[in-house]
């Protein structure tokens, strides 16, 4: 999914009411203590960041599709440690991304991929209000509370946050379209299974 503009005008939690993205330090500094969704070893001598919004059909594919042979081939091998980065093209996404992270790094990945597996159904409305209840319904299928949701996504701070830390990336690794793939530092479009392959194999190979 290519987007002129990454950055957001506006987020609203709920709909109800817009949260300002004027940047200052203090936001800049918040934006780094959020931690990234991170799926293998930390000694793994490939690192790939991956840049997907829970709204981009493309990012759904790439989850159905490549990321469970790259998760078999390379992940579960210790060859390579994917880094999950979120992009907020809408607060549709944002909201997705908040309730997968209320549920902490255990059950991040499981709601994140139930989110992709879904996503034509909860999106299909254009409904924020449907939209917002299809996510907690899919969100409480994994054993998160009604409780827990509404704690998370009242929480306007970790929405702002979670915009700054976006913008902060995109910007820095110039991300134009999702998914983006960063490996090693070279930034890769939504690329197929066997240019990762021939990419890491090369990389691993030395």
């Amino acid at each position: 999914m290519q987007r002129r503009h990454l950055i957001l005008g506006g987020a609203a939690v709920f709909g109800l009411g817009t949260l300002s993205l004027a940047a200052n330090a203090q936001e800049t500094a918040d934006a780094l203590e959020i931690p990234d969704m991170v799926l293998g070893a930390a000694d793994a001598p490939v690192e790939i960041i991956e840049y997907a919004s829970f709204t981009c059909p493309h990012c759904a594919t790439f989850h159905a599709e490549v990321l469970p042979q790259l998760k078999a081939d390379y992940i579960d091998t210790g060859k390579v440690r994917l880094i999950y980065r979120e992009v907020y093209f809408d607060r549709f996404g944002l909201w997705g991304s908040m309730i997968a992270r209320c549920g902490g790094e255990a059950r991040y990945f499981d709601i994140a991929n139930l989110f992709y597996e879904k996503q034509r159904e909860w999106t299909a409305s254009g409904d924020p209000v449907i939209i917002i209840a299809e996510l907690r319904k899919l969100a409480k299928t994994t054993g998160m509370t009604d409780e827990a949701l509404d704690a998370c996504m009242s929480d306007a701070n970790m929405a702002q946050r979670l915009v700054s830390w976006y913008q902060t990336n995109a910007e820095r690794d110039d991300i134009r379209s999702t998914p983006s793939f960063v490996i090693d530092g070279e930034n890769n479009a939504n690329i197929p299974y066997a240019r990762f392959r021939e990419i890491i194999d090369a990389k691993v190979a030395g």
